[in-house]
């Protein structure tokens, strides 16, 4: 009878050991194969290095950051290990282009980064950057608009088409790096290089400001939307030492829609029209949008309504929608009394919304996207539109 009971005891206990050794990892077991080995480093100063200056190399953003890694540095790119450690300093007495190779292993698995720095003479010349600045003489409503040490650019589409009711517009940008300076008289500066993207790293070295976006002293920079841009510029001259200057690019826009009409209603569902367009806002490149304005000029009088003065008084009103659809703000509320402030002349009635705007992105509902502007009709009559004008102002 034991023999048996026995017997009948071996499949169980081969399903508690496959069961146990099945949660084995989840009692404090370390398999290191779900930590990725990864080698990552770098260097300081990263530019303009002269020749015999310590370096110090520092690795400890390398993964994984639990002290299982052991670290090997080949400085001199001929295979052999010249450091280990986390950290590291080394020179290089001479000029000249060098490779930097750094290994990480936890044991079972290895990884390595190499990273490439040019060596200048220690009596070497720096260059000045200057990335330049530009204002236009008038803004699209022919005012003066303020100059600073930025960009500042218009894209003014007064007279658009019904057909298109999206701001889709963009324009190509001047930018000019003339002002630098190579160093002395005697240098050169070979390369200028524009980095319009400071959230991508085209090129991998791990730094967000170097990318050659564009090349030259003065690059022609294509088919910008409306928006803030942070853009760097980075200059070299003939001995490789580098120079870097930022400067802000800001690209407004208004766009005007004239002389339209919109529907009535013969039941309660208003009649809406709706102009759509981007905000940019992305606030770890420094772009945000000061405002976004609608702007509303109507007839105060419908010269088709018989019915009485106070039935053919025109409302219209407009609405602004985020992204997601969220009601960012109206004109509802605005009695007709105060229709006509401002500059609105005494036969129309005028209704501006303001409806986002740099102090708003604090909130998530705030954020960049495809916005929308509805024209909203809730009477029973076709209005008349004087115009309707989009207004994106980053600067």
């Amino acid at each position: 009878m034991s023999a048996m009971v026995a017997q009948s005891m071996k499949p169980i206990l081969l399903m508690v050991l496959l069961v146990a050794a099945s949660l084995s990892g989840c009692f404090g077991g370390d398999d290191s194969g779900d930590s990725p080995v990864e080698a990552v480093f770098s260097f300081t100063p990263n530019e303009n290095i002269r020749a015999s200056t310590t370096i110090e190399f520092d690795a400890t953003s390398s993964l994984p950051q639990d002290g299982s890694l052991s670290y090997k540095w080949d400085f001199q790119d001929d295979g052999s290990v010249d450091e280990t450690g986390s950290e590291a300093d080394w020179s290089y007495p001479e000029t000249g282009n060098y490779t930097v190779k750094l290994t990480v292993t936890d044991g079972t698995n290895s990884h390595s980064q190499t990273r490439s720095l040019t060596i200048i003479a220690a009596d070497a010349v720096v260059p000045e950057a200057d990335a330049g600045s530009y204002s236009p003489t008038s803004d699209c409503d022919g005012e003066d608009p303020v100059s600073g040490n930025y960009y500042l650019f218009y894209i003014c589409e007064m007279n658009k088409e019904l057909s298109n009711k999206r701001v889709d517009a963009t324009r190509n940008i001047q930018l000019d790096a003339s002002a630098s300076s190579a160093g002395s008289d005697e240098e050169y500066i070979s390369d200028w290089n524009w980095d319009t993207d400071l959230l991508r790293d085209s090129d991998g070295d791990g730094d967000f400001e170097n990318d050659a976006d564009l090349s030259g002293q003065t690059p022609e920079w294509k088919d910008v939307s409306p928006g803030e841009y942070k853009i760097v510029l980075t200059v070299i001259n003939g001995q490789g030492f580098t120079d870097t200057d930022d400067v802000v690019v800001n690209v407004n826009y208004v766009g005007v829609w004239p002389d339209f009409e919109i529907g009535g209603t013969n039941s309660n569902t208003p009649v809406d029209m709706e102009f759509t367009f981007s905000v940019s806002q992305h606030s770890d490149s420094g772009n945000t949008i000061r405002r976004a304005v609608g702007e509303l000029v109507y007839p105060n009088t419908d010269a088709d309504c018989i019915v009485g003065e106070e039935s053919c008084r025109p409302k219209l009103d407009l609405f602004g929608f985020n992204e997601t659809d969220e009601e960012a703000g109206n004109t509802s509320e605005t009695p007709l009394d105060q229709r006509q402030a401002g500059d609105c002349d005494s036969s129309n009635d005028c209704v501006w919304l303001q409806f986002t705007g740099s102090y708003h992105f604090e909130n998530s509902q705030w954020k960049d996207g495809d916005w929308t502007t509805t024209l909203r009709n809730e009477k029973w009559n076709d209005l008349e539109i004087e115009s309707f004008t989009i207004r994106l102002i980053y600067k």
